[in-house]
């Protein structure tokens, strides 16, 4: 299945699709600073299903986000998941 790309060069994968928790996640860990409003410009996801997508990704994969203020921030990947195939989905 070939998915369109936003204007950041982000693929955009259909509503249903679990690779959108891992976009989120390389974006939290790509951007400078990481805001509800520049994660919902740069991947493309609506900013009321980020929080909950956060929650998700430490519940389910066990990464390690911090919120400081409106800012997220990466502490660890966690024991399932590798940084460098995560990041491929955010671009292919």
């Amino acid at each position: 299945m070939k998915c369109d790309r936003n204007e950041h060069g982000v693929i955009q994968y259909p509503h249903s699709d679990d690779r959108r928790l891992l976009v989120l996640l390389a974006a939290i860990d790509e951007l400078e600073r990481a805001t509800l409003t520049t994660l919902a410009e740069f991947t493309g996801l609506n900013k009321g299903v980020i929080p909950r997508n956060v929650e998700i990704l430490r519940e389910q994969f066990g990464v390690e986000i911090e919120k400081d203020g409106p800012v997220y921030s990466l502490v660890s990947w966690g024991p399932l998941l590798k940084k460098g195939g995560v990041k491929k989905l955010l671009r292919g």
